[in-house]
């Protein structure tokens, strides 16, 4: 019951606040940029949630969080979709061919195998390639199309939509856990 509350008293305050946030830039003026460049420089939640999520998991992307949020905005992504095939395919990068950076299997069937100078590099090729190739290009719109062309494996996306809704439930605890009401 106290998480329903404290879930209900999240909703209402950011509705209330994004309402007012809306107000004061259409009639503020001039202050409406003050407003804006202070939003702008609050940390992202993502991050934070993103990082405490792969700590559960002894990940080598735990650094790498902003990474993933800065790379997904750029191409319009969902923000855990690449962590998520990383999951599936590497145990969030703990498993991964030697030296490779490489937690996505990307590029690797058979005897092929694409490494990455970086974990960074990595996040970037992946996080471009879905876009350009698989949306873009074969208009995948959700992870069960793109597993058609990424993986062999059938129950390739039900498993990257598993850690997707996981880090969502993670995230979710965390925002009860920080909104906690005493009653």
């Amino acid at each position: 019951m106290k998480r329903i509350i404290a879930i209900v008293a999240l909703i209402i305050i950011s509705t209330t606040f994004c309402a007012n946030a809306s107000a004061s830039e259409n009639f503020a003026g001039s202050s409406a940029a003050l407003l804006k460049s202070v939003r702008e420089k609050t940390p992202d939640s993502r991050v934070k949630i993103l990082k405490e999520f792969l700590k559960q998991y002894n990940s080598p992307l735990v650094h790498f969080a902003p990474t993933f949020i800065e790379t997904a905005d750029r191409y319009n992504l969902d923000w855990k979709l690449v962590v998520a095939i990383s999951g599936v395919e590497s145990t969030f990068g703990r498993e991964i061919p030697y030296e490779s950076f490489n937690g996505w299997g990307w590029g690797i069937y058979g005897d092929n195998m694409i490494r990455f100078s970086s974990w960074k590099e990595g996040i970037e090729t992946v996080s471009q390639g879905l876009r350009i190739n698989y949306i873009n290009k074969w208009g995948a719109q959700n992870v069960y199309e793109i597993g058609r062309f990424y993986a062999a494996s059938p129950t390739w996306a039900s498993r990257v939509t598993y850690f997707m809704k996981s880090i969502d439930i993670f995230k979710d605890q965390k925002l009860a856990q920080s909104l906690s009401i005493s009653l």
